[in-house]
């Protein structure tokens, strides 16, 4: 079993509102695990989990921005791999034409 800390852990330890920790939840910012109705977080998760909370309580960005902030880093990583693919073959090809 995967090394994990419950939400009431999480709320304590780092001094935020419950409703906060679900909301992430509920919008699929945060993957948990749940078992005998105790939500947990994966310790994997965790500077995910820390990311938005920074974002959230120190630089008081609303939840809707949260969602656009993540959905953009996504796509950037998205765009970067494709990129660094693309890349690769064109390298490819070009060692191809400097055997011929």
């Amino acid at each position: 079993m995967s090394e994990r800390i419950s939400r009431e852990e999480l709320v304590k330890i780092y001094n935020i509102e419950i409703t906060f920790f679900d909301e992430l939840v509920d919008v699929g910012l945060l993957n948990i695990e749940t078992e005998n109705e105790v939500r947990y977080l994966l310790y994997e998760d965790l500077p995910v989990f820390e990311r938005f909370t920074n974002w959230h309580y120190d630089l008081e960005i609303n939840l809707p921005g949260l969602e656009v902030i993540s959905d953009m880093l996504r796509k950037m990583e998205d765009l970067k791999r494709r990129n660094r693919d693309l890349m690769n073959k064109l390298s490819a090809i070009n060692d191809q034409y400097e055997d011929i």
